[in-house]
């Protein structure tokens, strides 16, 4: 008994060793873009644009709009499919449920890079050109798999009672998931939206094959735009420092963002638990 006592205290104590310094390195990488990040913080980086190659100053205002409609975009593209294939696959089990499962785990399982391919494929060259469409495409794919999944083990949760409790009072089935299925499990499905966007806000990869870039202010969704995630890239590897400091404090910029939204989830699944 002692020494089940004292291999359980060990492995415990491995056990804590490991997980902290896994969470060592993310730190320093929070310390080092806090660390070079604040002092870029000003009110220009959010309501100016880019300045030329080398001059100081300029901002980060077209990445910014950038961002939020490549993420409004990928949520237009998305967020319906998603919820209702996951209401397809938590109300019907057949082998036809089976191969989508499967198809929607091969996506996840996607590098980022490969979506952005078949997102040029599938949208930039029948276009012909770059734009904010296809940048939404390839975010859309890469959020995809997280709202089916989120919908329907959020569906799973409800017990069956409560649809019966609709049935028996003479509602419909559609009528029964609309108005009382996916109200009841409303914030799990949010989580799952909000922890897809936050995913997405930081990718890059797809972004090089659709959306492009674009270091002008623009709001057309078929011309090609700017993202933090871009501006981060591209600063970065310039050779000027008033790139580099902009690249830091657009690093800054997206971090809030990413945090913002993962505190939003924290809230909304506080506050909207399934409870029965």
């Amino acid at each position: 008994m002692k020494w089940k006592i004292l291999e359980d205290r060990i492995f415990t104590v491995i056990i804590i060793i490991f997980s902290i310094s896994s969470m060592v390195p993310l730190f320093l990488i929070l310390f080092q873009i806090l660390k070079n990040g604040l002092g870029t913080i000003t009110w220009d980086l959010f309501t100016k644009l880019p300045e030329p190659p080398g001059e100081m100053g300029g901002g980060v205002l077209n990445s910014i709009l950038g961002t939020l409609m490549l993420i409004i975009l990928a949520g237009i593209f998305v967020i319906p499919m998603g919820i209702l294939t996951g209401i397809y696959l938590s109300e019907v089990q057949n082998r036809f449920t089976g191969y989508i499962r499967i198809l929607i785990n091969i996506l996840q399982g996607l590098p980022s890079i490969v979506v952005g391919i078949i997102a040029y494929i599938w949208v930039v060259k029948p276009i012909g050109a770059f734009s904010a469409i296809s940048g939404g495409v390839a975010l859309g794919l890469i959020m995809l798999p997280q709202v089916i999944k989120s919908t329907e083990e959020s569906l799973k949760l409800l017990p069956v009672t409560l649809k019966e409790a609709s049935y028996s009072l003479g509602v419909g089935y559609a009528r029964t998931i609309i108005k009382v299925a996916l109200p009841a499990c409303f914030g799990g499905i949010a989580s799952g939206v909000l922890l897809s966007i936050s995913r997405i806000a930081g990718e890059t990869a797809p972004l090089l094959f659709t959306a492009f870039g674009n270091p002008y202010l623009n709001v057309n969704p078929v011309m090609p735009v700017d993202a933090l995630p871009l501006t981060i890239f591209n600063y970065a590897m310039s050779p000027y420092d008033s790139w580099h400091r902009i690249a830091w404090g657009a690093s800054q910029v997206l971090i809030i963002l990413i945090l913002g939204l993962n505190i939003l989830v924290r809230i909304l699944g506080k506050r909207w638990k399934i409870r029965f």
